[in-house]
């Protein structure tokens, strides 16, 4: 089952974590886990920008025009996708500096799982109003970093205070990651690539 170790991540962290640990998944099973949970945030999302509207303050909805929201879907969904990559990739590069020698797939292993929390929270995106979706973001992301401290020890077979400085390493560069990805958004948005909205 593609999403048989959620349920253990939120419910008994560490020993999940050992679970997969000990099974490893191929490659394959981390991108369709990836790739399935990645479609969450996107399709409630377009069904709010399209059919529901976003309320920010107390003005009306803000509705986006329905070819405009699936643009914006699927340039969120190829964003986390890749977001996703990019963690990965960040856990595995700075490995040997900590001592530790994970293939791919486990650093992929390590980073899907982790960001699951965030990628399931865009269920909230179905109730759209803003600081509603903003501190439920903020609840999954303190998560998904608790998530990252508690996983990096056991599935980097390291121990656990050199896994808190390895996680706080990669914490530390998905933030750097985060404020790029903020910055491209509002660079494409400023030339005139953005949304169009309804009525606008």
């Amino acid at each position: 089952m593609i999403l048989n170790h959620i349920w253990g991540l939120y419910t008994h962290p560490k020993e999940e974590w050992q679970v997969i640990e000990r099974r490893h998944e191929s490659l394959f099973y981390s991108l369709v886990h990836i790739l399935t949970v990645a479609l969450i945030p996107s399709i409630c999302g377009y069904f709010a920008a399209a059919h529901i509207g976003w309320a920010i303050g107390t003005g009306d909805p803000i509705l986006l025009t329905k070819s405009s929201a699936v643009v914006m879907a699927v340039v969120f969904y190829s964003t986390l996708i890749g977001g996703v990559f990019a963690l990965a990739y960040l856990i595995h590069w700075m490995a040997k500096t900590f001592d530790s020698s994970p293939d791919y797939t486990q650093s992929l292993e390590l980073a899907a799982y982790t960001a699951t929390p965030l990628l399931m929270v865009g269920i909230t995106a179905l109730y759209p109003v803003l600081w509603f979706v903003v501190m439920s973001c903020l609840v999954a992301m303190s998560y998904s970093v608790y998530l990252l401290y508690s996983g990096v020890p056991i599935m980097m077979n390291i121990p656990e205070e050199k896994g808190f400085i390895y996680a706080s390493s990669v914490v530390t560069c998905g933030l750097v990651l985060l404020v790029g990805l903020l910055a491209a958004a509002i660079i494409v948005f400023g030339v005139g690539l953005g949304p169009e909205y309804v009525g606008g």
